[in-house]
């Protein structure tokens, strides 16, 4: 099995020399879930297989080398390259299992493949023998793009986020769920509370959602029903305010069956959030294992959680020959419309096409670190120093700082170093 670095440079070479060529062998693959579908040519647009479908398991794999391997011994290729558009999960066995061969991976965007459909045949017809085709002639023409395969701990962590934010994605959707289904219909007065006051809101909904209820309990009672622990002067306040408030709500009347839902949406609320608890523990655990994550920690900003999607997303820093590779993964690198315009009246803006969890996860950083570090404070007011009265001029610095300290980070990680503040005016 090829390394990460011997890959990328095979990657590199292929697009220098794969247009016109007629030593390797192109075999194009449309995933599906349970069976692939094959296209065989060169990139000089001859067709050797027009479709080989092969199943989803050992057996279809062994398939698709073995006609591979025909085909190449047969017509004396030099190489063999192997390309898929990436559908959901289900390309990654096959991927898999061709790298660990050391057999050579592409990938094409979705994108590409839709635009390039139609000029295949002048009809946007769409099956999967054709597919295959597209992939295979995207190939031919260059336009493809190196599959990332990084080391396991990689791989690990970058599950371990997708299943955090699907997490935080089920959290906001019960929290949702209880502003505008459970409060607004039995206890709208409430709602004003829940960011304030959040855990004893939750304490509040789960116990006794009803307003009718809680406005014939003496405060006293209310108080201890819904407090497990001591609270401070402003929660105790906050909850009497609640108290007050269903005297006089204008809900509707609540029944067994509003009681039983917000009981159930809170203990669903509480155990996602447990849930996303011990995640943290476990990303926190396995990012202690990777070398480059306290040279991130030490930038000003940068907390656990967006030092592991860095991680996550940047994953060998060598991979990056220059700055502008690592601001197009986040989507920071700026793009303009120029057609029929002079330079000068061309507003350029971050073109958003990379990576988006790690874009905001630095735009929360940078915002962090503009307000909280005095250097990094002192960076950003002399950007817009003469400018406090542009529209949005307060964001696009952000942005630019964000932009700057994952170039920063990219630095650190390359060079295995520590933060230093002289970083700041160098990058």
């Amino acid at each position: 099995m090829q390394s990460e670095s011997e890959r990328l440079a095979a990657y590199r070479q292929l697009r220098t020399e794969i247009r016109g060529s007629s030593k390797h062998l192109i075999v194009g693959i449309d995933i599906a879930k349970e069976k692939h579908y094959a296209f065989m040519g060169t990139a000089n647009g001859t067709t050797l297989c027009k479709q080989l479908i092969f199943q989803n398991n050992k057996e279809g794999f062994d398939l698709l080398r073995a006609r591979v391997e025909l085909l190449r011994v047969k017509h004396q290729f030099e190489q063999v390259v192997f390309g898929v558009e990436p559908t959901a999960n289900y390309h990654k066995p096959l991927a898999e299992h061709l790298i660990r061969q050391g057999l050579h991976l592409v990938q094409v965007s979705g994108n590409a493949v839709k635009q390039n459909r139609e000029l295949l045949d002048n009809r946007w017809d769409k099956h999967d023998r054709k597919d295959a085709a597209n992939v295979a002639d995207l190939i031919a023409q260059g336009k493809c793009q190196f599959y990332d395969y990084p080391s396991e701990s990689i791989r690990d962590l970058r599950e371990l986020l997708s299943l955090k934010k699907r997490f935080k994605k089920e959290e906001q959707g019960l929290k949702a769920r209880i502003r505008n289904n459970l409060l607004a219909l039995y206890f709208p007065e409430m709602d004003q509370y829940i960011n304030t006051c959040q855990r004893d809101s939750l304490s509040v909904i789960g116990n006794c959602c009803d307003p009718l209820i809680i406005a014939e309990m003496e405060y006293d009672t209310f108080y201890n029903t819904v407090v497990c622990a001591r609270r401070t002067q402003k929660q105790e306040e906050h909850l009497y305010r609640i108290w007050q408030s269903a005297k006089g709500s204008i809900g509707c009347n609540a029944g067994v069956a509003a009681i039983y839902e917000g009981t159930v949406l809170i203990k669903q609320l509480l155990d996602i959030r447990a849930a996303i608890q011990e995640l943290d523990k476990v990303i926190l655990n396995l990012c202690s294992g990777i070398e480059e994550y306290p040279y991130l920690l030490s930038i000003p900003g940068i907390g656990p959680d967006t030092a592991s999607k860095i991680l996550a997303y940047v994953s060998d820093p060598n991979r990056f020959d220059h700055a502008k590779q690592v601001l197009k993964l986040a989507g920071f690198d700026l793009s303009a419309s120029r057609s029929g315009k002079p330079a000068a009246k061309a507003t350029p803006v971050i073109s958003k096409r990379g990576q988006a969890d790690l874009r905001f996860a630095l735009c929360q950083a940078a915002l962090v670190a503009s307000n909280s570090n005095s250097l990094f404070s002192t960076w950003f007011a002399s950007k817009i120093q003469g400018r406090e009265r542009e529209k949005g001029i307060y964001m696009v610095v952000r942005v630019k700082l964000a932009a700057k300290m994952l170039v920063i980070a990219w630095t650190l990680m390359k060079k295995k170093e520590m933060f230093a503040y002289d970083q700041l005016n160098n990058s």
